[in-house]
């Protein structure tokens, strides 16, 4: 009898655990949040619902829909959490809706430094939520933590405590037409990113560093006009650096630019034997012409770093050296700029870091997200870091060391590249816009595929010289602009395996903003014209198509809440693309 009762208490007993674990695992599948900027460490952007699929996705119905009153470029990714969306809107106001029905709950509006300037326009790209707190890092170079809750201010620390020198037009030759045009951006400090938390600290960079002149085009249907790159003493490094949740306490900072050896190796070529048309020996004959170059280094950094939780090793993108595109005050390979750098999320030290374009001479920063996953290799798993580039290729590297694996087949056109500017100009693609930009790729590690947003706008670079004259220096500096050339966009599909391209769909303009994925076996992304589409992610077909009135230039989402699955994204266009401006928040479920 004893016996008979212990095997029934054994039997409840895992009945009941059974019971729990069914319960927990319905609970999982009732709601998932999308709780911080790539959805999870990883940042792969890989949401696991399946409810809105390949076979129902055409009925995609408008679920609710609300304008913020604030227009600008909207980059932000949406947080979602515990049934409420937290999102950054242009000039660093937040604001918390009900994410089932679009009712405000709170508003943080944000007041800017006086007599600050914005290097990079009133853009944000997301906050992060963690621990009852919101976090937002502003164009003002602050971080501010406010209540999740309230959105009462709890924190605000200047990462920075003074503004930098910025190239102007009084740089220029009075005669020079670009005297005239109006400015839109210089080198400058701010903070773009969303930020991201992990074990108490919240992590995030300055940007705006290495900038350059940014003149306006007088189409307004166009992308930005010239980039000017002004040889002076403008800027300063850049860094990432981690801050204590509760009071703001700097932990840790790395700095983007080293206090020594900045000028590298001299890399003339890249891994696979392409030259970057370098005259080294100049360029070590001027080093010592030039002893504080460093001081005013660059190197931005633009995303949001993905974190190895395993290793706790965290990896991030650095911008473009300064001068930008104007290198005769930085002989050298201009260390850590354009490159993805892995650092000790616990430290900030230094672990590797991989320079994608040594000298860089055409903007090509690296600004898209890094990507983690498990890469198949030859039948063998390897923990893999990947970065879609400016260049046009997606490279993947050994998590651990850094070593390149694998540089994919290029997801744009090419042409004439790592050319030097000229006076007469050089056609360049992909050129400063990029490639891809700062859009967030989506990786389905399953399908060991990438999802990749790309830009071909031909671009020419201009090498702008006035002789010296009534005792003033000589003006030497070079300039990108966009061509009259057609340019469109490429929403391309890529097999990590062999680095070829699966499937490739061209849009009528260049695509910025992100790509979402889902089990349901789809890819979501947004149009400058306004369109919001689903695509087959095995086929590339489209699948449904949405149309707002504003550029849909911000990384999509999707989130489930009692059991309904949700598809969100910010639609505000971008005024560097020439995308019409808004201020929608579009969110749609099934029919």
């Amino acid at each position: 009898m004893r016996t008979h009762y212990s095997k029934a208490l054994l039997i409840s007993a895992l009945l009941l655990l059974q019971s729990c674990m069914l319960a927990k695992s319905t609970q999982s599948t009732a709601s998932q949040d999308w709780p911080s900027f790539g959805r999870d460490f990883t940042s792969q952007r890989f949401a696991p619902a399946t409810q809105i699929n390949t076979s129902n996705v055409n009925q995609l119905v408008e679920a609710w829909k609300v304008n913020t009153g604030v227009t600008g470029s909207f980059q932000t990714t949406p947080i979602v959490q515990d049934g409420v969306m937290y999102l950054s809107l242009p000039f660093n106001h937040v604001v918390a809706l009900d994410a089932t029905t679009g009712k405000e709950l709170w508003r943080y509006k944000h007041e800017r430094r006086k007599d600050w300037a914005m290097c990079c326009g009133p853009a944000n790209r997301g906050v992060a939520v963690s621990g009852g707190r919101v976090f937002i890092g502003t164009v003002d170079a602050r971080l501010i933590a406010l209540n999740a809750k309230t959105g009462a201010k709890e924190w605000d620390i200047d990462v920075v405590n003074e503004d930098i020198k910025s190239e102007g037009q009084d740089s220029l030759d009075k005669n020079d037409p670009n005297s005239l045009r109006k400015v839109t951006g210089g080198t400058g400090i701010g903070i773009a990113m969303a930020p991201v938390v992990y074990k108490g600290k919240v992590i995030v960079g300055i940007t705006g560093v290495g900038y350059g002149l940014h003149i306006d085009n007088p189409t307004a249907d166009a992308p930005l006009g010239a980039v000017i790159g002004v040889a002076g003493l403008f800027g300063r490094p850049g860094f990432l650096a981690a801050y204590d949740v509760n009071s703001g306490k700097r932990e840790w900072q790395f700095d983007t630019i080293p206090a020594s050896g900045w000028e590298g190796k001299y890399a003339e070529t890249t891994d696979d034997g392409a030259t970057f048309n370098r005259d080294v020996a100049q360029e070590k004959a001027d080093l010592a012409k030039y002893p504080n170059a460093a001081r005013f280094g660059g190197g931005s950094a633009w995303s949001t770093p993905a974190i190895d939780t395993t290793t706790d090793t965290l990896y991030f993108g650095t911008g473009n050296p300064s001068p930008q595109m104007n290198d005769i005050s930085r002989p050298g390979d201009n260390l850590y700029t354009v490159s993805l750098v892995a650092l000790d999320v616990n430290t900030g030290k230094l672990k590797w870091h991989y320079q994608q374009v040594p000298h860089d001479l055409w903007g090509y920063d690296m600004a898209s997200p890094p990507v983690l996953f498990n890469y198949n290799m030859d039948g063998k798993m390897i923990p893999a870091v990947g970065e879609a580039s400016k260049t046009g290729w997606f490279y993947i590297h050994n998590r651990a060391t850094g070593e390149l694996l694998k540089k994919s087949d290029a997801f744009v056109p090419q042409l004439n590249m790592f050319k030097k500017a000229t006076t007469e100009g050089v056609v360049i693609y992909p050129g400063i816009l990029g490639g891809s930009n700062w859009s967030p790729v989506s990786v389905d590690e399953k399908n060991q595929r990438v999802f990749i947003e790309g830009i071909h706008s031909p671009i020419k670079y201009t090498l702008h010289e006035t002789a010296a004259q009534n005792g003033k220096p000589a003006i030497r500096y070079a300039a990108s602009e966009p061509t009259q050339d057609p340019r469109w966009g490429l929403l391309s599909a890529i097999d990590l395996g062999t680095g070829k391209i699966a499937w490739q769909n061209k849009t009528a303009q260049p695509l910025l903003g992100g790509v979402l994925a889902t089990a349901g076996g789809l890819v979501f992304i947004g149009e400058g014209d306004g369109h919001f589409n689903a695509y087959n992610s095995q086929t590339g077909a489209l699948l449904w198509q949405a149309k707002s009135e504003f550029g849909v230039n911000a990384p999509p989402i999707t989130y489930t809440i009692n059991g309904v699955q949700y598809i969100a994204v910010a639609s505000g266009g971008n005024s560097i693309f020439g995308f019409k401006q808004g201020d929608a928040v579009l969110v749609y479920k099934l029919k």
